[in-house]
């Protein structure tokens, strides 16, 4: 994990989030400020109570993606330049979707095994 700072934090989301059902959701992992999310590629995760983390999708540009297996498509990646963060999209929320949701991030290679840190 090179270059973690305990003190100051690579990745930061919001502690929650309430939406109704058949609404749209949309989380952010948002990078430290001297870390350029254009260079970046987030890794989104669902854990519900007791089971395991299970692997969303993976969003680095739109030529370059990754929706995990079985994952419907109303689960979507993006970015904010704007505010330096990884989106997560949840369309036609369901109540099956109450989890905890965390993201990583890496630094764009091909080899996709430089996590920097992860955050809930």
């Amino acid at each position: 994990l090179s270059g973690c700072s305990l003190s100051q934090p690579l990745l930061t989301q919001p502690p929650s989030l309430s939406a109704s059902p058949g609404a749209s959701a949309r989380l952010t992992c948002t990078l430290r400020s001297d870390i350029s999310v254009g260079g970046y590629g987030t890794y989104w995760y669902q854990q519900k109570p007791g089971s395991p983390p299970r692997y969303l999708l993976y969003y680095y540009s739109d030529s370059s993606k990754h929706q995990g297996s079985g994952v419907p498509s109303r689960f979507s990646g993006s970015k904010d330049a704007s505010a330096n963060a990884g989106i997560l999209h949840i369309s036609g929320l369901q109540p099956e979707d109450e989890a905890d949701y965390y993201c990583m991030s890496n630094d764009g290679s091909d080899s996709h095994t430089v996590f920097q840190t992860m955050g809930k």
